[in-house]
Formats: structure tokens, C-alpha cells, sequence
């Protein structure tokens, strides 16, 4: 079986079919798989000419094979068969959805929430090794995690050198600590590849295969589309122009109804990330099969629906995951030249980043709240509450400011795996504002979305859920500790959005009732 795209819908189908003549007569497959940095304009040359390694991925793949099989039978000889991946955005979210389609366990540690870690590091150290993953090598949530899991293994009398596999790039902080602290393993990625192109590179394989997933498969599988990347008809270019050339800026992707589970959310930040600036960009809205946005698509929506029924107007992309991770890979890369943007770039992401050391660095004076209803503090930007003292009225008065071919974007700073049941209210609020809503955890949403919320264009609104840390934990040799960092990043993070104009309520959780109290609000 090989990924193939089929769009549905009159008016798209011309469209697409226009846009594909387009990249065909410019030469944009040959063009691509030359390397040729020139596609995106010259702005974008220099950025892009460091950054198409992800399309010889595949080959350059094969040679971690043997060295991860045998750490894997290593390991296992030892009884050491739990994995705990530390790595955010590009780092986790393709070994996430790759254990997933493996059936193999993967605890991913994607947040700085104090339970969350708390919860991860709760797990049977005798038999965990874990891997630090980060690009950079000085990501400021991986870092924190690592010198947590040291610090554990280190109190039950385990050489935690022996447990932690570093992946990162050459010359990076985390390979000069991995290197001088004799880290079990460092595997080196491709500098050539950005985080959120890397799910068929070290990032996405090493944690992935220690797992238990069949990585020579996933291979296997993206080998088999790769060879028609040089196609004027390769199912890339035929799902990027279908992306870049309709005018429906939203995406709803349904991938959960496929056998993919948690395509999606990856997905997401590949679109989002890559696409989102300049004022521009395609909203990619994770959705559920009966979702608001596929049941009744606005006309800025696109349906887009991953090895499942065909949308009566939207587009169908079916193949396994090997060939989807690549050709979705492909797609965004061509959407951004029909885009006119530079799909290698994210100028947004690092402004949350800074305001969040800021705070840390400041520690300024706790903010007061516009008021307090109940077990929940509300904040506001200025003039969005117009004299609302109740959650409900504070909640009404957001959902009034999205724009008629806006959004909602909920962000959710609390324990992703403990309070799951609130993901329940993106399709609730998207039944009741008839506009795509997006919903993330904090803080990974901000390296996916959260750099189309401040790139792409104004036409957002924004709904914070933080809560009281109850019980803290601090993090080794740092002056600050997780309740802290996660605090300063929801901060950061508004007051990006807000300096930007865009309107953003913050419901804080005095305790957890409050969370019951929020839901019957937004469901």
C-alpha cells in the first residue's frame, strides 16, 4: 500500500488541481529532493538551506539501527524495560504517536506540572532507563527533568550515568554534559533537521525503539514512499496543494477514528509550527470523528480526514504511518512556498520562552485578580470583562470577542494525564460558538501552536486554566522549583498574547473543585 490523497469537492478539486500545475510547471519535486533552498524565496534561503536533511532521513535512519537494537537487548538482559522519554514538542510527539501505533509503552514527560513529574518519577526506577531528548541540548523543561530523574536514582542507590540516553545535536550543551558525565548513551542527530521535521530521525527512533517498537518497520514503511518523492505526482505534493491552495486557513484533522492514534496531535504542531507567521498560516484543529468542525464545516474549514471515510468536501490522505510521517512532512514544506512563508523557521515560539525566564528571573508581585467566584480566580486583558463578576459572564464575554472567521484556543496548564476529562470541553465550545476550537496542554502546546497563536494572524481568542500547586516539588540545583516554572510559563505566555492585542481570560483552580466548577461552565 502506498499513501494516496483523494480531495473531495468540487470547488477544491479545481483548486488543488490549479495549485498542483503550478508547483508542477515551477519543478517543485525535482527542485525539492535537490536540496534546493530557493523554493521558499530569499528570505527564507539561508534557514532553509540548513534544514531539508529530514528529506534523507530515511536513509541516514538505517545506520542507528544495530547500535539501538543492541542498547535495547542490553538493557533488557538487565531487567530494564521502562522507557521515560524527557523532551517536548518535536522531541516527544512523534515517539509518542509511533509507541502508540506499536502498542508498546512510552511514558512521555512533556510537562513542568510539579504532579505530573511527580506521577513519572513514581514509576519502577530498578527497571527505567530514561532518555533526554532535546535539539538544543539546553531546553529548559528537559533539563529540569533530567536532574530530577538524576537525583532519584542517585537516593535509591542507582548510578543514574548508567540509566540516562541522551539525544541531541552534535556539539550541543546536553552532548558536552552526556559526554563528561559518561551518560550511557549519546545518539546524534541530524543538524540538517528541524525538531518538528525529525520524527524518522534519532528523535523520533531512539526512544521509540528501546521501547519495544519495530523502528526497522516504521523504516521500512517511509522507504517505500521516499523513493517517489522525485514524482510530479507524489502524494506530497498532491496533499500540499490541496493544503496551501483553497483559502480555508483551518484544518480539521480527524485522525482518531484511523488506526493512528495520536497522529493528530503530532500533526499539529508540524502544521501549526511550521506555517504560522507573518500574519499567515493554516490552523490545524485536532478534532473527534462527530466533531462540530467535520459534522457542519464552516467555509474556512478544511476536513481532513487520516485513513478514514471521505469528507463530502475535504480531502482523505490513507497510508500507513511510515508513509504519512514523511508525506505530511513533504505537504507543509510545499504548502509554505504556495503560502509564501518559510516553513523551516518559528521567530514566535522563543518571545513565550523569554517572558517566562523573565518572571523567573523577576519573580514579580502575585497578580491580582478582576475577582474571585468560588474555587476559581478569574484575570482578564483589559476591557474584556466589561463588569462581569461571575465565571459564566467571564467565560460569555470571551467566547463574544472571537472574530466571524476566528478561534478559540483553550490552554490547559495543569496535569494532562489526571485531568484528561477536560479535553471534554473543545467540542462542547465548538457546538457552542460554531467556531474551530483548539485545545492544548501547557506547557507543550507552546512549542505546536503556540507559535501560530502570536505568528499567525489576529484573529484568536484565548482561554488560560491554571490551578494552585497543592503539594510543590523542587528541582535539583535550581532557585526556582516546578510550581514555579509552570506558573511562570502560563504568564509568559498571556502576557505575549496580550501585548499583542489578543484577548485572554485566565481561570486559576484554587483548589480542585474549581476544575468541576470550570467544566459546568464549558460544557
Amino acid at each position: 500500500m502506498i499513501v494516496t490523497v483523494t480531495v473531495h469537492g468540487e470547488g477544491l478539486v479545481k483548486q488543488q488541481a490549479a495549485a498542483l500545475e503550478a508547483l508542477q510547471h515551477d519543478s517543485v519535486p525535482a527542485r525539492l529532493v535537490a536540496h534546493d533552498a530557493t523554493l521558499w524565496g530569499p528570505d527564507a534561503e539561508h534557514e532553509a538551506s540548513i534544514r531539508l536533511g529530514w528529506l534523507d532521513a530515511v536513509d541516514v535512519s538505517w545506520k542507528l539501527v544495530p547500535d539501538l537494537l543492541a542498547l535495547r537487548d542490553a538493557l533488557r538482559a538487565e531487567g530494564i524495560d521502562h522507557v521515560v522519554l524527557c523532551g517536548m514538542g518535536g522531541s516527544s510527539l512523534a515517539p509518542e504517536v509511533i509507541c502508540k501505533n506499536a502498542g508498546v509503552e512510552l511514558t512521555v514527560l512533556d510537562s513542568t506540572h510539579p504532579d505530573q513529574v511527580r506521577g513519572a518519577l513514581a514509576c519502577d526506577l530498578r527497571k527505567t532507563v530514561v532518555v533526554v531528548s532535546s535539539k538544543s541540548g539546553g531546553t529548559l523543561e528537559t533539563d529540569s527533568q533530567r536532574r530530577s530523574f538524576v537525583a532519584a536514582f542517585t537516593a535509591i542507590g542507582i548510578d543514574p550515568r548508567q540509566r540516562m540516553v541522551v539525544v541531541t545535536d552534535p556539539g550541543s550543551p546536553l552532548e558536552k554534559l552526556a559526554r563528561d558525565e559518561g551518560y550511557r548513551a549519546v545518539f546524534l542527530a541530524d543538524p540538517n533537521v528541524g525538531g518538528r521535521y525529525s520524527a524518522l530521525t534519532a528523535f523520533g527512533l531512539v526512544p521509540s525503539a528501546l521501547a519495544g517498537a519495530d523502528i526497522e518497520l516504521l523504516l521500512d514503511q517511509a522507504s517505500s514512499f521516499a523513493t517517489l518523492l522525485p514524482e510530479e505526482d507524489n502524494a506530497g505534493l498532491q496533499l500540499g496543494a490541496a493544503l496551501g491552495a483553497d483559502g480555508r486557513d483551518k484544518i480539521a484533522i480527524d485522525a482518531e477514528a484511523s488506526p493512528l492514534p495520536g497522529f493528530g496531535d503530532w500533526a499539529e504542531q508540524l502544521v501549526a509550527e511550521s506555517t504560522g507567521k507573518l500574519g499567515k498560516g493554516l490552523l490545524p484543529v485536532v478534532v473527534e470523528p462527530d466533531a462540530p468542525e467535520v459534522l457542519r464545516p464552516a467555509d474556512d474549514v478544511h476536513v481532513i480526514r487520516i485513513n478514514g471515510q471521505a469528507p463530502p468536501v475535504g480531502t482523505n490522505v490513507d497510508g500507513n504511518l511510515g508513509q504519512q510521517l514523511l508525506a505530511w512532512e513533504y505537504a507543509v514544506a510545499v504548502s509554505g512556498r504556495l503560502l509564501g512563508i518559510n516553513p523551516f523557521d518559528q521567530p514566535d515560539v522563543e518571545s513565550a520562552k523569554q517572558a517566562a525566564r523573565g518572571l523567573l528571573d523577576a519573580q514579580p508581585e502575585p497578580e491580582t485578580p478582576a475577582f474571585t467566584d468560588g474555587n476559581v480566580e478569574v484575570y482578564a486583558t483589559e476591557g474584556l470583562l466589561s463588569g462581569q463578576v461571575t465565571v459564566q459572564g467571564a467565560v460569555a464575554a470571551l467566547l463574544s470577542a472571537v472574530p466571524e472567521k476566528g478561534y478559540l484556543a483553550v490552554m490547559a496548564y495543569l496535569d494532562r494525564l489526571r485531568d484528561a476529562k477536560l479535553a471534554a470541553v473543545r467540542p462542547a465550545l465548538a457546538r457552542r460558538i460554531e467556531r474551530p476550537v483548539t485545545f492544548g496542554w501547557g506547557p507543550r502546546f507552546l512549542h505546536s501552536t503556540g507559535q501560530y497563536h502570536k505568528g499567525g494572524p489576529p484573529i484568536g481568542a484565548y482561554l488560560q486554566i491554571t490551578g494552585n500547586v497543592i503539594s510543590d516539588l523542587a528541582i535539583p540545583d535550581r532557585d526556582f522549583s516546578y510550581g514555579t516554572l509552570i506558573a511562570a510559563q502560563a504568564a509568559g505566555d498571556g502576557k505575549v498574547l496580550a501585548d499583542k492585542g489578543r484577548p485572554v481570560l485566565r481561570l486559576n483552580l484554587l483548589t480542585s473543585r474549581g476544575l468541576d466548577a470550570v467544566l459546568r461552565v464549558l460544557t
